[in-house]
């Protein structure tokens, strides 16, 4: 009778709020899915539905009221427990570039990774350390201001004369902006926090590729100086000693053709909600 008497009683406005609500859940979701507070927010869940369910079975008055006092203090401690989650989140948003617009060619995109496995397999071969980012549709512009603008082509003998150990330009990261060209060499990028990483013994170019990867949805590419091993990493992850073969693989699964068109649904989904809060900030700011 009650789901009747609740059926009954929807109007077009409850369904709508209903509609967003689950909005907003369905967006949280797909952008805390696979970090470490997925872990730890279905742990709370459980907990939380065990009591629940123990308080309501046994008629327990007690646990059912300080139950219900502890919503106001999780109020107060999930800000504090998913601090570096909700600080990423809205990085990500803040950080959102014009993805309809900035996105370089299919075609581009391939010359540019075939450019950028060219100079790596001559770096990785000389024992030159390199770092190279891949910006995506998040905005790096925040880095690139902290390097020396070049604004220039993607070749392999840019790649090869900026990470020359003698250059005043090799320690640091060059970025390849949204419209495929390198617009930043030198630039500082943001150190991992280290939760994540499964090796301990990285150096400064691996944590802060990871570091990048982490806060954007940038792909990069590492050239190890002591070993000449070739990384990769995206989505805070690091996958290590690369081979020319795969390293092409992986950069066209992350960064070309294959990319764009093997998109799913949620990400393009997050892609579009990024490109509008972006053209929303824009205009604010041009007002």
């Amino acid at each position: 009778m009650e789901l009747i008497w609740a059926l009954n009683s929807l109007t077009p406005n409850a369904i709508i709020d209903i509609l967003l609500v689950a909005l907003v859940f369905f967006g949280i979701s797909f952008f805390i899915r696979g970090t470490q507070s997925v872990a730890l927010l279905r742990g709370m869940i459980l907990v939380v539905g065990v009591v629940v369910l123990i308080s309501n079975a046994f008629d327990f008055r007690a646990l059912r009221w300080l139950l219900e006092n502890a919503l106001t203090v999780l109020a107060i401690a999930i800000p504090v427990i998913f601090q570096p989650e909700l600080r990423q989140l809205l990085q990500k948003l803040g950080r959102a570039g014009l993805f309809f617009n900035r996105a370089p060619h299919e075609t581009l995109r391939a010359r540019i990774i075939e450019d950028v496995c060219q100079a790596a397999e001559r770096l990785s071969d000389r024992r030159h350390g390199a770092l190279i980012v891949l910006e995506r549709t998040v905005s790096l512009q925040e880095y690139i201001r902290t390097g020396i603008r070049m604004d220039c082509e993607v070749t392999p003998q840019i790649l090869l004369t900026v990470f020359w150990p003698k250059t005043e330009l090799h320690d640091g990261a060059v970025i390849i902006d949204g419209t495929g060209r390198i617009a930043s060499a030198a630039s500082v990028l943001p150190l991992s926090s280290g939760r994540n990483l499964t090796t301990p013994k990285l150096g400064t170019r691996h944590r802060a590729a990871i570091g990048m990867s982490e806060v954007s949805d940038a792909v990069c590419v590492i050239v190890s100086e002591e070993t000449g091993r070739i990384s990769i990493t995206n989505g805070g992850r690091l996958i290590a000693r690369l081979d020319p073969k795969r390293m092409r693989t992986i950069l066209n699964a992350f960064y070309g053709p294959e990319y764009t068109q093997n998109q799913s649904v949620p990400q393009r989904v997050r892609d579009w909600t990024s490109d509008l809060i972006s053209r929303f900030r824009a205009g604010q700011k041009s007002t």
